[in-house]
């Protein structure tokens, strides 16, 4: 059996694919941003190993997460799922003064691959939305442009995808996909989402335990279980590496050879 982290597993996807792994034998290890969530979380998932606390709004927190990670011992997969949704009317800022969209949706899982132990396989969780996703290299934090609160969301969504590729290329001994679990009805996609709920988690444990020769591939990206192409953009590696770069600086953490 395999021992998973998931972030963002207090409500939502996260913790519908927490719930799956634990009846399906696994270990698992939530995460919440603070402890009231943690509380929900742990109670929602009785057969969680455990629940850690890190908001992804402060790269402290982040760091400390990592910390607490580590602790553990390392990790057969890492599903990277939280995220905050395309619906901010304003550019909010994290407590590093980032904007909060690209702090939790792109810094902190940047931050979170640096810095925790490397594991057997990372599932970094995107959107069709990443198919609009721009990279502005010279404008990466909206500081400049005009706020556009869905673009924002899809830039993220893109960079998401674009780590996933670029964890492939750079470290071998990992298994690293991207996978989009449709619009569906959580807290992020509202109730008007017309998505199967049940099977958009389903990819995620896949891609995080499943054995069979079509989920153990590095580089690929999926819609339930099945292989689709990424857009041209996340596809791309020099932008791949101009993104790893940007996170680098921002974040002040460099990601390991390997």
């Amino acid at each position: 059996m395999a021992r998973v982290f998931i972030t963002g597993s207090s409500d939502g996807l996260g913790r519908n694919a927490a719930k799956l792994l634990v009846e399906l034998g696994h270990e698992v290890v939530l995460h919440a941003r603070n402890e009231d969530r943690a509380r929900e979380a742990a109670a929602a998932v009785p057969g969680a190993e455990r629940t850690l606390i890190g908001d992804f709004a402060s790269l402290a927190a982040v760091k400390r997460l990592a910390a607490k990670a580590n602790e553990l011992g390392s990790f057969d997969a890492v599903i990277h799922n939280a995220a905050v949704g395309y619906r901010e009317k304003r550019r909010l800022t994290s407590q590093d003064g980032f904007s909060h969209v690209l702090a939790i949706n792109t810094l902190a899982p940047y931050a979170l691959v640096a810095l925790m132990h490397p594991p057997k396989r990372l599932v970094f969780v995107s959107s069709e939305l990443h198919r609009r996703g721009r990279v502005d290299l010279a404008d990466f934090d909206w500081e400049r442009r005009p706020w556009n609160g869905t673009q924002a969301y899809s830039d993220t969504k893109l960079h998401d995808a674009m780590l996933a590729f670029a964890l492939a290329r750079r470290w071998p001994s990992t298994l690293s996909n991207a996978m989009e679990p449709g619009w569906v009805a959580t807290k992020m996609g509202g109730a008007r989402a017309t998505g199967d709920l049940d099977a958009a988690h389903r990819t995620q444990v896949w891609l995080a335990v499943d054995n069979q020769q079509a989920a153990t591939v590095t580089g690929g990206y999926f819609f339930h279980r099945q292989s689709r192409l990424a857009s041209n953009a996340a596809r791309d590696t020099a932008l791949q590496d101009g993104l790893i770069a940007a996170c680098e600086r921002l974040t002040g953490i460099a990601l390991p050879s390997s």
